[in-house]
């Protein structure tokens, strides 16, 4: 039994698959981000209104800018509220 050194374990183990992540913006050909469109802007946003980082979201560094620029717009404008108290 001293020379069995390998695990074995009842159930399988997980692996989770990384996906890929990619900027939708350049995927789908998106040149601009309507700021009037508040129901798309809030997948960019999460439950307290705050705007989700690129490392979560995979968009690039030039459509995060303009993303960011599109809620603040949406945000002025009342589409969307600053601070959301469970938002979706």
């Amino acid at each position: 039994m001293a020379d069995n050194t390998e695990i074995r374990y009842l159930t399988p183990i997980d692996i989770e698959e990384k996906r890929e992540k990619y900027c939708r913006f350049q995927k789908l050909g998106i040149k601009y981000i309507d700021y009037k469109n508040p129901d798309y802007l809030l997948k960019f946003v999460n439950e307290q209104g705050k705007l989700l980082p690129r490392r979560i979201t995979g968009t690039s560094v030039k459509y995060q800018k303009k993303v960011a620029q599109a809620v603040k717009r949406s945000r002025h404008l009342a589409l969307m509220p600053y601070v959301g108290d469970m938002l979706k």
